[in-house]
């Protein structure tokens, strides 16, 4: 039975993001594969901390280490205790957050990076963060036997900056979960509108982190000019705080915005579809993402999509949205009014975005995950 090891740390610590991509190909290979022996290690954790694993043939391996300790240990002191202390003996471990531990020289290592952003957008990058990030990751992706990235932008991003070889890397597609379909449910959709004080106002979403890459000041601009054009709309961003909040809160003081600009702070995954199903549209201006999970939620549930035109977005979008540069305001502006004012552009991207959203599965993703375990474990 083949041993194969996930650091399933980043789907314990983190509830979106990249939390989510770990959690749901962690469930779709559950559902696909029940021969090989999955160890799913987890720092900073204790088995009372961890839920009932997802299948018979996956088993948590947790230590009580913290992910911090970890990484002074393994990336800046490199001290080369192998990850297996903590699995038992693997076949293959697979790092899913960008850093590859120290292992065994007969384990393959498969490597998830998910973007290149500290690279692409230095500017909107957390200092401390970005310098661990310059030293860690080049090294991961050199050490690692194989690569996947989350997009061909990704994939691109790491050819450039790295020099990485185009066959060491695979691009795997994230997937939507069943979760997000339309909400029809006029009490549903209203109780999840007054629980995020948004009980009777028309409303703009934003889904990320707040942070500068994703561009929340410009679009809070771009919505304070369409109000001005006649268009009622409000703007409410779910995510938690990142860091460089403060520019943000100052473009919501300048513009007097605070009565209809909503931070609604981290939603729970429970409320999306309904928040996504009551919007106007979502609007995903960001200056740099890897992948762009939200776009395809947006989709699924019926919600119109204006989309960054950079990085992976478009990609991942193809013609399902409006695409705008997010460094333009007007032109973001120009999109948010076109929705409004044109109801059959509207209908028209609704249907393209569930057909979009329609190629995007966890089970497909999982399947293609799998293939590439195989490949490695044979090599």
């Amino acid at each position: 039975m083949q041993r194969i090891a996930l650091d399933y740390t980043p789907a314990h610590e983190q509830r979106g993001g990249i939390g989510r991509y770990v959690r749901e190909l962690t469930a779709a290979l559950a559902s696909i594969d029940t021969d090989s022996d999955y160890r799913l290690f987890v720092a900073g954790a204790s088995h009372s901390s961890l839920p009932t694993s997802p299948a018979a043939n996956f088993s948590w391996r947790p230590t009580r280490v913290t992910p911090r300790w970890l990484a002074r240990s393994w990336h800046r002191a490199r001290i080369p205790l192998p990850v297996e202390v903590y699995t038992g003996r693997i076949d293959l471990f697979h790092a899913t957050d960008f850093v590859l531990p120290p292992t065994l020289p007969a384990t393959r290592s498969l490597l998830t990076v998910h973007d290149l952003s500290f690279l692409r957008v230095p500017e909107a990058a957390s200092p401390p963060l970005k310098a661990y990030l310059d030293a860690v990751v080049p090294r991961s992706v050199a050490r690692a036997k194989h690569i996947l990235a989350d997009s061909h932008a990704t994939k691109d991003d790491l050819i450039a900056f790295y020099g990485t070889p185009a066959e060491k890397i695979t691009v795997l597609y994230c997937g939507v979960d069943s979760q997000f379909q339309p909400v029809k449910d006029h009490d549903l959709l209203g109780a999840c509108r007054r629980k995020y004080g948004l009980d009777g106002v028309a409303y703009l979403l934003s889904v990320g982190t707040v942070q500068p890459r994703k561009n929340y000041s410009r679009v809070i601009e771009a919505v304070a000019a369409a109000r001005q054009q006649g268009q009622n709309l409000h703007y409410a961003i779910a995510g938690g705080k990142g860091w460089l909040e403060d520019e943000m809160q100052q473009t919501i003081d300048r513009l007097g915005a605070q009565q209809y600009v909503h931070l609604l702070g981290l939603a729970d995954d429970a409320d999306l579809p309904a928040l996504y199903s009551g919007a106007r549209a979502l609007v995903m201006a960001s200056l740099y993402e890897g992948f762009g999970l939200p776009v395809l939620e947006a989709f699924a549930c019926g919600t119109p999509v204006i989309s960054s035109n950079l990085s992976s977005l478009p990609e991942v979008a193809g013609e399902a949205a409006l695409l705008i540069d997010p460094y333009d305001i007007a032109g973001i502006v120009d999109a948010i009014v076109a929705l409004e004012r044109q109801p059959i552009l509207r209908q028209r991207l609704v249907q393209a975005g569930y057909a979009r959203a329609a190629r995007f599965t966890w089970r497909r993703s999982a399947q293609q995950l799998r293939s590439i375990y195989a490949a490695l474990l044979e090599d």
